[in-house]
């Protein structure tokens, strides 16, 4: 089966128990989560907030395409209460759920990039990617994934 890389975010509420929390609903709807990383804290990407984020990333052994993971992950984000997406730039947001690698798979889809598109310019996830992965190599520039760690 295939192995994923998902990345999770959390800036409201109960931020680690909205982190269990996902990785107990993709251990129920997704496939099997092998590995987590710890929690790191970060600042807010991309807009302004007072509310520092709660992020990790799980490895996940899944029977699912890409298209159908991600409908699954969205699908879990709203069950754990997320408003809908904005098009309009980043916000606070209770969950986040990221596809960031499926295995060594490169997909350009009208609704999901893999490898996620800022991948190697999050140190938010870098870290606790390379902390679960630390000889994970980027299936598009063939580097390490730990090179990219600032």
């Amino acid at each position: 089966m295939p192995l994923v890389y998902i990345g999770l975010g959390t800036n409201l509420g109960d931020k680690e128990s909205n982190l269990k929390n996902a990785v107990e609903q993709l251990n129920l709807q997704a496939g099997k989560v092998l590995v987590s990383s710890t929690f790191y804290v970060s600042a807010p990407s991309g807009f302004q907030s007072e509310n520092m984020f709660l992020n990790a990333v799980v490895l996940l052994e899944t029977a699912l395409t890409p298209l159908k993971l991600l409908k699954t992950t969205q699908n879990i984000e709203k069950y754990l209460g997320r408003k809908l997406k904005t098009t309009l730039g980043y916000e606070d947001r209770i969950i986040d759920i990221d596809i960031l690698l499926y295995d060594q798979l490169i997909l350009n889809h009208p609704k999901l990039q893999i490898p996620h598109p800022h991948i190697t310019e999050r140190d938010f996830v870098i870290g606790p990617l390379t902390e679960i992965a630390p000889e994970l190599v980027h299936p598009v520039t063939g580097k390490l994934i730990s090179e990219y760690l600032k």
